[in-house]
């Protein structure tokens, strides 16, 4: 097997739906982001948004617990592909954040990842660096937040 296999590099592995609740939606805007169209819902139907949405934080930050809660299952859909799972270390960041359409309250997302390419570090005897591309969609289909995402793996 290759480490290409093994890192599932370009299978896109679906995390996870979530509905954003209104309540949940303020909650978060409250202590994170407390813009009127995340906090306010009569306000933010006057605002640029048209009603209550959520924070592009919001979103990001529930990718995150879906790809989390992915990695940590103990059956089903796996990290990687055959072989011992890897160990996971911290991410040196992201790039490219883009949120591209608002999560609405109600709407339901489905968020995804996609490991694009590894390759080892020199002054990590072991350790890879994965970059992924990490998106959502919404209940039509459409995109609704993307970014690409880098974490480090110790493999083998």
């Amino acid at each position: 097997m290759t480490l290409d296999e093994y890192f599932l590099i370009g299978v896109t592995v679906t995390l996870g739906s979530h509905t954003f609740e209104p309540d949940d939606i303020k909650a978060f805007a409250r202590k994170y982001d407390p813009q009127v169209f995340h906090v306010d819902e009569e306000a933010a139907k006057t605002s640029v948004l048209g009603g209550l949405c959520a924070s592009g934080w919001h979103t990001a930050a529930t990718w995150m617990k879906y790809n989390l809660e992915k990695r940590m299952e103990t059956e089903g859909v796996r990290w990687t592909g055959p072989g011992p799972q890897p160990e996971f270390g911290p991410s040196p960041g992201f790039r490219n954040l883009k949120w591209l359409k608002p999560v609405y309250a109600g709407e339901t997302v489905t968020f995804t990842r996609t490991a694009l390419a590894h390759r080892p570090l020199a002054a990590r005897p072991g350790w890879h660096l994965l970059t992924l591309l990490c998106e959502a969609s919404d209940s039509t289909g459409d995109k609704v937040i993307e970014f690409d995402s880098a974490v480090l793996v110790k493999v083998g």
